[in-house]
């Protein structure tokens, strides 16, 4: 049991920084790309948030970005290994089609979430607990507090710009 548990906690750090920094190279903090993603920055603002963080998880929420592109590659990867996270990256780029989102953070952020959820299980480390993992980490920046998430966000996004 404690495998597991170590397993999970390695998942969720390197899902957070894999779909965390993909999404801030992808410069989802600068502004809401797809609809929806400046309405949701906005009330975060008003909510003593940051803009910027707050259009970042607009944009998580409204169109398949790298956080949700992480989250099926490692499904994908569970059922079918690497042609799984392929066919994961292809139905996010669909997805990211049907919003119009002109960015390409979450057919990114599921290849390269294929490949790293692959590798990290030649070390021990399975796809299932990258699913938990994921989960865990879209929490730590949608669930927990909006405005705090929000801040953090655009320090981070500072750090790049």
């Amino acid at each position: 049991m404690p495998g597991v548990v170590v397993n999970i906690i390695i998942a969720v750090l390197v899902c957070w920084i894999l779909f965390i920094a993909i999404d801030i190279i992808f410069k989802l903090p600068e502004k809401g790309g797809v609809s929806g993603a400046a309405a949701i920055g906005t009330a975060i603002a008003e909510e003593r948030g940051s803009l910027n963080g707050g259009y970042m998880m607009g944009n998580i929420v409204c169109s398949p970005d790298a956080s949700a592109g992480t989250l099926l590659a490692a499904c994908g990867v569970f059922v079918a290994g690497i042609p799984g996270g392929l066919v994961a990256a292809l139905l996010v780029y669909i997805g990211n089609r049907i919003c119009h989102d002109p960015g390409y953070a979450g057919t990114t952020g599921a290849l390269c979430a294929t490949f790293v959820i692959t590798g990290f299980g030649l070390i021990g480390v399975t796809p299932d607990a990258f699913i938990a993992g994921m989960v865990i980490a879209i929490l730590t920046i949608q669930g927990m507090s909006h405005p705090y998430a929000s801040h953090l966000l655009t320090k981070l996004w500072g750090m790049r710009a």
